[in-house]
């Protein structure tokens, strides 16, 4: 005689009923989550905040440069539109501001263009003219009172060109570590200018930040001659670009634009797109002379950062 009586029957319908409302529930969230659409990555911008390697400072991603030509080409936009400039450039999210003591009266202008701006709103940066005769820290306290800030985020020995440049300039790398010390300068480095200097770059832990000369077609880059004229290496420069931010040496790119030589919308594009894609450039320094160049700066690094 059977032993599955009706008592049983029910107890195993029940169960065998809720095994299948759980399956059905496991499935469907499996099949809702495979097919759920992928979580976006955050847009990247020209006006991002980033680090500079492992320096402790951050910039934003465009920086302004006062330096074409020499500065000449802000120069003679005269102290008025210099100024506007600026602050279009400032309002629009570029917050970080580079010049040098070379770029003859580029210090003053900066200064003013920046007044009444609040310090720590936006990122300072300067060079250290090699051809010193006083003492390095009376120069850079030259330097404070002329932009009229108590720090520098960061200073750069300006242009070097030879392969000795570390030790040549060991003096004023050692005022410079002081100053780093007394919070008076946030990051160190050096700008570079030539295949012979920057072959001995990736060796420079002294390096916080390397100010590197970079675009797509080699326009005044890096020669073994270490002039602005020819055509630089760029293959060259790249690895060795790789080989600098590897150590952690924040990079910042110069010359983007072949120091206004890229005229065609295509040129600059292609010169964007390149260092863009490199990743081994933090930030990068654009000389402007209108606010339709800014505008443009933006747009395409934007487009390139996301493509």
């Amino acid at each position: 005689m059977s032993t599955f009586n009706r008592r049983s029957f029910l107890k195993t319908a029940a169960a065998a009923a809720a095994s299948i409302a759980t399956g059905g529930a496991v499935f469907n969230a499996g099949l809702n989550a495979a097919t759920a659409a992928p979580a976006k990555l955050a847009k990247r911008s020209a006006t991002d905040w980033v680090p500079l390697g492992n320096s402790g400072v951050q910039v934003t991603r465009l920086a302004f440069g006062t330096g074409t030509f020499g500065g000449k080409v802000q120069r003679e936009l005269g102290q008025e539109q210099f100024t506007r400039l600026v602050r279009y450039a400032y309002d629009h999210g570029i917050r970080f501001f580079e010049t040098a003591q070379n770029y003859a009266g580029m210090h003053d202008m900066l200064r003013i263009a920046l007044a009444g701006i609040p310090r720590d709103s936006y990122r300072l940066m300067t060079k250290y003219r090699l051809q010193q005769t006083d003492d390095p820290m009376t120069v850079i306290d030259r330097y404070r009172k002329e932009l009229n800030t108590d720090y520098f985020d960061v200073l750069l020995l300006h242009c070097v060109r030879t392969n000795d440049w570390a030790e040549t300039f060991k003096p004023a790398r050692d005022v410079f570590d002081e100053a780093k010390q007394k919070r008076i300068i946030r990051a160190h480095g050096a700008s570079c200018h030539g295949l012979v200097p920057i072959r001995t770059f990736p060796d420079q832990k002294w390096l916080d930040v390397s100010l590197n000369r970079i675009n797509n077609a080699g326009v005044r880059m890096d020669n073994l001659r270490g002039t602005e004229d020819g055509t630089g290496d760029v293959p060259e420069v790249v690895g060795h670009l790789q080989k600098i931010h590897a150590q952690g040496t924040g990079i910042i790119g110069m010359k983007i634009m072949g120091e206004g030589a890229f005229s065609t919308p295509e040129q600059r594009d292609a010169s964007v797109r390149f260092v863009m894609r490199l990743g081994t450039v933090d930030a990068v320094t654009i000389g402007y002379k209108s606010t339709a160049e800014i505008d443009e700066a933006i747009a395409r690094t934007n487009t390139h950062l996301n493509s």
